[in-house]
């Protein structure tokens, strides 16, 4: 409480009206008043800040930022946009089989050129002389086995001459025999000069059943020596066919007709062995090579149909073959051609198909926008009715293509969703959508 005190006059030492003078206390608040005041105010500026403050949930956002789209009913047409490439059907690489230096080119660069004609030609001294080294070895041990041969054959003639021989000795043997014995009998004869005589003609019998098991045994031998040694010959003479073959791919040759590409090796230069020295594609015919998104990959099947439009002319392609290896979010498919081919494409031109997927059919559709890339086709913004505001709301989507994609389950025909990119938004469960 503050005190004023009032200043009085002199007072005269007669008493006046002075007297009747008093103090006059001028009250304000106290200061418990003032700092429960303070508190109070503080604690509403919290709450209006915390009222108007955006929520974690929840973010504005200017309308011109976002694309709104209609839920309708239409025909969704499940095809699948394709960006290709032409590339010839069939593709054979030239290789260098063995190295050596370019002594002569035949053929240029982009020639066209028939199956076994000769485009260039290497030397190599170092194969060259091993394939001599190699024929003469060849020739040498070819020599020893005719001679081995020879030898074999030589032997089964000379068993041929002892076995005649033991034969006609037996012969005589028994002649002698048969003419002693009754001669013998009657004593005509000595009973020694017998003995030897009958004994002579056993030996001869058995003389000539050794030789023939022997002859046998020889024959079972030779014929086994020789079998190996024909196989030998024949071994030895796939090699030298061999090390011809590969003096021989000097000569580089083409392995199919069609047009010669990527040739562009130049006189005196050296090759290694294996070194690419160009391909060769096959005329007239091509394939289109095509990135598909590997979302795709349970749907894209072979014999699938696509098309394209060349001079307002369609053509028609199939699924030829897949390539299931996933590179930078796509994999690869081979488009052939059904009948003819356009004309005037160009090897590495870009063309525009169109994949069909499966049947048209009638169905609830939002335009395909860059939304799903964030959301994975799991959930949505709605719009509310007034446009002011959208929440998030879980759906079920199905095909898409490049306009449209299938709505399954979640969403109604007249209700508004948000197909813009969600980028900064997927933590929010509402939107307030700020309108000029």
């Amino acid at each position: 409480m503050t005190v004023l005190r009032m200043k009085s006059e002199p007072q005269s030492s007669a008493p006046t009206g002075g007297s009747m003078d008093r103090v006059i206390e001028k009250r304000g608040l106290s200061t418990r008043t003032k700092i429960i005041a303070g508190g109070v105010a503080a604690l509403l500026l919290l709450i209006a800040a915390w009222w108007f403050a955006p929520r974690g949930e929840s973010q504005t956002v200017d309308a011109t930022r976002l694309t709104i789209s209609d839920v309708k009913m239409g025909t969704f047409d499940d095809f699948l946009p394709l960006r290709g490439r032409v590339t010839p059907l069939l593709t054979v690489y030239l290789d260098a089989v063995e190295g050596g230096r370019v002594e002569k080119i035949l053929v240029e660069d982009g020639a066209t050129v028939a199956k076994g004609q000769l485009l260039a030609e290497l030397s190599n001294a170092d194969l060259q002389l091993s394939t001599l080294a190699r024929e003469t070895e060849v020739a040498e041990q070819l020599n020893n086995l005719r001679t081995t041969e020879l030898n074999l054959s030589r032997n089964r003639l000379e068993n041929e001459r002892n076995l005649i021989q033991a034969d006609l000795d037996a012969n005589k043997a028994k002649r002698q025999y048969e003419i002693q014995r009754p001669l013998a009998d009657k004593g005509f004869v000595a009973g020694r000069t017998f003995r030897d005589t009958t004994d002579d003609y056993q030996y001869q019998l058995k003389r000539g059943r050794v030789l023939r098991e022997a002859q046998a045994t020889d024959e079972r031998l030779q014929t086994s020596q020789l079998a190996q040694l024909r196989a030998t010959a024949n071994s030895l003479q796939s090699a030298l066919a061999i090390a011809r073959a590969n003096l021989d791919q000097l000569k580089l040759r083409a392995p199919v007709s069609g047009q010669l590409t990527a040739f562009s090796i130049q006189v005196g230069q050296s090759m290694s062995r294996g070194e690419r020295i160009g391909q060769i594609d096959s005329p007239g015919r091509t394939k289109i090579v095509a990135g598909v998104d590997e979302f795709y990959l349970g749907r894209v099947e072979p014999g699938q149909i696509a098309t394209i439009e060349r001079d307002g002319k369609p053509y028609r392609m199939k699924v030829a073959k897949i390539y299931p290896q996933v590179k930078n979010g796509e994999f690869e498919v081979d488009l052939w051609f059904l009948g003819a081919e356009p004309e005037g494409m160009q090897r590495g031109q870009t063309i525009q198909t169109r994949l069909t997927l499966g049947d048209p059919v009638r169905a609830r559709l939002i335009p395909n926008g860059s939304f799903y890339n964030d959301t994975g086709g799991s959930w949505v913004f709605v719009v509310a009715p007034d446009g002011k505001s959208a929440v998030r709301r879980n759906v079920r989507l199905g095909r898409r293509n490049s306009d449209f994609i299938e709505v399954l389950d979640g969403l109604d025909p007249g209700e508004k969703v948000i197909t813009s990119s969600y980028s900064g938004l997927v933590d929010k469960t509402g939107l307030d959508i700020k309108r000029d």
